[in-house]
């Protein structure tokens, strides 16, 4: 699998904040990248203006060819590919799945950085996974990729600690840097063949599907420590939230509480400067920030200067 001494022609393949390390490390690199692939620009923000994605702007500003084909399952695409001449063609969190003649194109084949320690979490949305599975070590998993929906073979894999404030933003950053570095290990020892490929063991294999808005909805049945995971893998999106008289709140930087109650779950037990302590299916969780509906996020200190939150007021999950 190695071409030994080589500079590698590299076609790059992404699009979110999560692929710039990993871009902005091959272009400081030795390889040469002949072109990128992103998605189309898409509208954002209130204005709905067309918004270009952050790989797209780094490849340019970085003077790569910038491709964003609307369709990829296509021989038209394939032959442009083929043009740059590519040994390797490297994706990080593109955003769709490639077909067999891509994934075939390169005599080095196709490399992912994926955003766990696999088989665990394969899908879209493997950081905010392991925030919800409250799992205690992430990392990433330099991986060959197949047909198959991240079940290809491993080539390196890079861990980290999982901290107990943890949110999915925060693990995105640690995870796009790792990737980054772990990626310029991955190619070196390619380079001097030796990066064997490892099979996964698939019975270990768990699923990270995309999350949804309707998702961040919370169940206060659940333990406080089941949501103290859940409230930090919503954060920053679609974040977690709740209904108190019809108006929805979101809530983030969750704690465990040592304060016992026998309110009903999603009832107000305390609301200070310290922050705002919830029943729960099992002992009672605090929460230190929330954003109310039409405001900005803010802590609860800050929300009771101007509003009260009663004890026995009951969040609701619907409004």
């Amino acid at each position: 699998m190695a071409i030994q001494q080589k500079i590698f022609r590299i076609i790059f393949m992404g699009t979110p904040d999560f692929s710039v390390p990993a871009l902005q490390g091959l272009i400081d690199g030795p390889d040469q990248v002949v072109a990128v692939i992103t998605q189309p620009d898409r509208p954002k923000g209130r204005g709905k203006k067309l918004a270009s994605p952050p790989v797209k702007l780094l490849a340019e500003s970085a003077g790569i060819p910038v491709l964003q084909p609307t369709k990829i399952k296509t021989e038209e695409f394939a032959d442009e590919l083929r043009s740059y001449n590519p040994d390797l063609i490297i994706v990080a969190a593109y955003g769709r799945i490639l077909p067999p003649n891509i994934l075939d194109l390169p005599p080095l084949g196709c490399i992912n950085i994926h955003g766990s320690l696999l088989p665990r979490h394969r899908g879209a949305a493997p950081i905010q996974w392991a925030i919800l599975a409250g799992d205690k070590e992430a990392g990433i998993t330099i991986m060959q990729m197949d047909v198959g929906m991240d079940t290809g073979a491993m080539l390196l894999p890079a861990a980290i600690p999982v901290a107990s404030d943890e949110t999915a933003g925060s693990l995105f950053t640690k995870l796009s840097n790792l990737g980054s570095k772990a990626l310029l290990k991955a190619l070196d020892l390619l380079r001097q063949d030796k990066l064997p490929p490892i099979q996964q063991d698939h019975s270990l294999a768990t699923e990270a599907p995309p999350l949804k808005k309707e998702q961040g909805s919370i169940d206060w049945t659940q333990s406080a420590a089941t949501l103290h995971c859940f409230i930090r893998g919503m954060d920053p999106w679609p974040a977690a939230y709740s209904f108190l008289d019809g108006k929805r709140f979101r809530f983030f930087t969750p704690a465990t509480s040592d304060i016992s109650c026998d309110l009903p779950p999603g009832s107000i037990v305390q609301a200070d400067k310290n922050g705002l302590s919830i029943a729960t299916g099992e002992g009672v969780i605090l929460v230190r920030e929330i954003q109310p509906e039409g405001k900005k996020r803010m802590s609860v200190e800050a929300y009771l200067c101007g509003q009260s939150l009663k004890t026995g007021q009951l969040f609701l999950p619907a409004g």
